[in-house]
């Protein structure tokens, strides 16, 4: 117990003075940013192995970034910095949160990817005001139940983690917009998913899922990844989205080439009826004047005489054929009050 504790001590010690060396070493540039006032802080790629104390004299500071460091934890006076809002402590050695992270109540974007994390305190959903948060490439197995306390967080990365499911209540994250799950271990889409219709990036690449269900109920989806699964089949989802995987490059040309077809023959059907007004102002004598010339460029054009016969009824007949074949009404309701 006597070596352990003078062990102990000398430990405490020999830290201290390598705090201190570290803190007489800091570079020219560093030194300068530090007396600057300026809000912003870049210590990124210094190797640094411990945060200089003279940061946590910096109240004014908004914007810290320390990644790619060797850190592994924060002095206890970081939480003074009140104002701070943007913190990177990305690609460091960090097993877990440094406590003075949750209480920076200010803070809306934290980044902690690329560190040794498996778990998060309970103080970390004291962070209120949090709207992004990056921890991909850790060791989490489990999501984090405290981020089902942050009611503002938009965005979510954990990517490249070891989760196999998902929460029935991160439904009730009402404020998430995109989530990044690639490199998971999934092996089915969690069904709490397609229960967040306020989802707009959804990213699962490189998990284990050999089929997807179907997405078109996720009505604010803009994008959907799924990319590196066993399951090849296209997933099913609203036109608008844009699918990132096996035979979604295959699906968007075949849309191309529909989009293609409806649009020439729009435009082939706007060309007809150009000309025929065009023709029936310059040789009309009359509504059966107007109804002749109609008449012989419909039959020129291989068309049927019932589709514009005579006047306007006829075209309100040929424009409802047309709204049956391509499904485009309201488009089509704007060009004829044009």
């Amino acid at each position: 117990m006597g070596n352990s504790g003078g062990k102990g001590k000398g430990g405490e010690e020999q830290e201290q003075a390598e705090w201190e060396r570290e803190e007489e070493e800091l570079p020219y540039e560093v030194e300068e940013q530090l007396a600057s006032g300026d809000d912003t802080l870049d210590l990124c790629f210094r190797k640094l192995r411990r945060l200089p104390r003279r940061v946590c004299s910096c109240p004014h500071l908004e914007k810290l970034y320390a990644s790619n460091n060797r850190l592994r934890g924060l002095p206890e006076g970081f939480s003074e910095l009140e104002r701070l809002r943007v913190l990177a402590l990305d690609f460091n050695k960090m097993f877990d949160v440094p406590p003075p992270v949750c209480r920076l109540e200010n803070i809306t974007r934290l980044y902690l990817g690329s560190n040794r994390l498996t778990t998060l305190p309970p103080e970390f959903s004291n962070l209120l005001n949090l709207r992004c948060l990056w921890m991909e490439n850790n060791f989490f197995r489990r999501f984090p139940r405290q981020l089902l306390h942050l009611p503002v967080l938009k965005s979510l990365q954990l990517g490249d983690n070891r989760l196999r499911s998902l929460p029935g209540c991160l439904a009730g994250m009402a404020s998430l917009r995109g989530l990044w799950l690639y490199g998971n271990r999934f092996e089915e889409l969690p069904r709490v998913l397609l229960h967040m219709e306020l989802l707009e990036i959804l990213d699962v690449d490189r998990n284990k899922i050999s089929r997807f269900p179907d997405l078109t109920r996720l009505a604010g989806l803009k994008l959907f990844s799924y990319d590196h699964n066993p399951g090849k089949a296209v997933p099913k989802a609203q036109d608008s989205v844009v699918l990132v995987g096996d035979g979604a490059e295959e699906m968007r040309q075949a849309r191309g080439e529909v989009a293609e077809a409806i649009t020439a023959a729009r435009a082939q059907k706007e060309a007809l009826e150009a000309e025929a007004v065009e023709a029936a102002a310059r040789g009309a004598r009359g509504a059966r004047g107007r109804g002749t010339a109609i008449h012989s460029i419909l039959k020129s054009r291989g068309l049927s005489a019932g589709q514009l016969e005579g006047s306007e009824g006829g075209r309100e007949e040929e424009e409802e054929e047309g709204e049956d074949e391509f499904d485009f009404e309201d488009e089509e309701e704007e060009e004829v009050e044009t």
